[in-house]
């Protein structure tokens, strides 16, 4: 077991911010992604379609006989983490917004959220919230249309300037000290973001954290790989291939990409 890969998956090629984050805390590991885009944004799908795709990722990743599964996707974490480790045996790791850091650390009470439907509208994110942000004003928007500039490879686009303006606005005029991604395609964001906030406002994403956190649970179950030779790295998509080949770049790790049917 120690030996196989990590799995990852996400609802497109956005997951790949932490897909990076896990190869540079886990060097020696190789992994599996999977990026869902034919079905990407999973944000406006009803919670029992996202468990079904959710359960179909994870299986393709068990076929390709995986050690772990890290959950790459807010919005699969937040409505079907739950219904995967009931029907899986196999370790999962999921990603949330990081409301805590920002909700402990805010001086001016107002943290801004950027995600998707899917997620702000979760029970499990509502459970985080009302755990952390009881004196806190959160100002959440839903980033609609974001993920699909993201996967059209639109980063730069000027539609996706006035879209983003458009969302970021009201947080500025709240007086956000903290602006939280709750998608895992918006760290790609971040230098756009930068030009857009004033220069006292944090951006945080869970990257890192997901990554800490996967180191973690393989050192608990003992599955850390102890070969010291760097890990292999491939990179599925059912969607256009070109789109995952250029967010990928540049990269500090060697990769390859196919696309495949799933």
């Amino acid at each position: 077991m120690q030996k196989q890969p990590i799995g990852i998956f996400d609802s497109g090629v956005g997951g790949t911010s932490i897909w990076r984050e896990i190869t540079a805390t886990l060097p020696n590991e190789d992994t599996i992604y999977l990026a869902d885009s034919k079905y990407a944004p999973y944000g406006k799908r009803p919670a029992s379609e996202i468990i079904e795709l959710s359960s179909k990722n994870t299986e393709k990743l068990i076929d390709f006989g995986c050690k772990i599964i890290v959950v790459a996707c807010n919005t699969a974490t937040t409505n079907a983490i739950k219904a995967l480790r009931l029907k899986y045996k196999l370790p999962f790791i999921g990603i949330e917004p990081a409301i805590k850091p920002a909700a402990i650390r805010t001086q001016t009470k107002k943290v801004g959220v950027l995600a998707t439907k899917g997620t702000l509208s979760s029970k499990l994110f509502a459970k985080t919230s009302d755990l952390y942000t009881g004196n806190i004003e959160l100002i959440e928007v839903i980033g609609t249309g974001l993920v699909e500039l993201i996967e059209e490879g639109k980063i730069n686009s000027p539609e996706m300037h006035k879209l983003l303006s458009l969302y970021i606005q009201p947080m500025v005029k709240k007086n956000i000290d903290y602006l939280v991604l709750g998608c895992s395609h918006y760290p790609y964001l971040i230098p756009l973001l930068r030009q857009m906030l004033p220069n006292h406002v944090t951006i945080i994403d869970s990257g890192q954290a997901v990554a800490r956190q996967t180191k973690a649970i393989l050192q608990k179950y003992t599955l850390l790989n102890p070969d010291r030779k760097p890990g292999t790295h491939t990179l599925f998509t059912n969607g256009n291939l070109f789109s995952l080949q250029e967010i990928l770049k540049p990269n500090l790790v060697d990769y390859s990409v196919s696309g495949l049917r799933f």
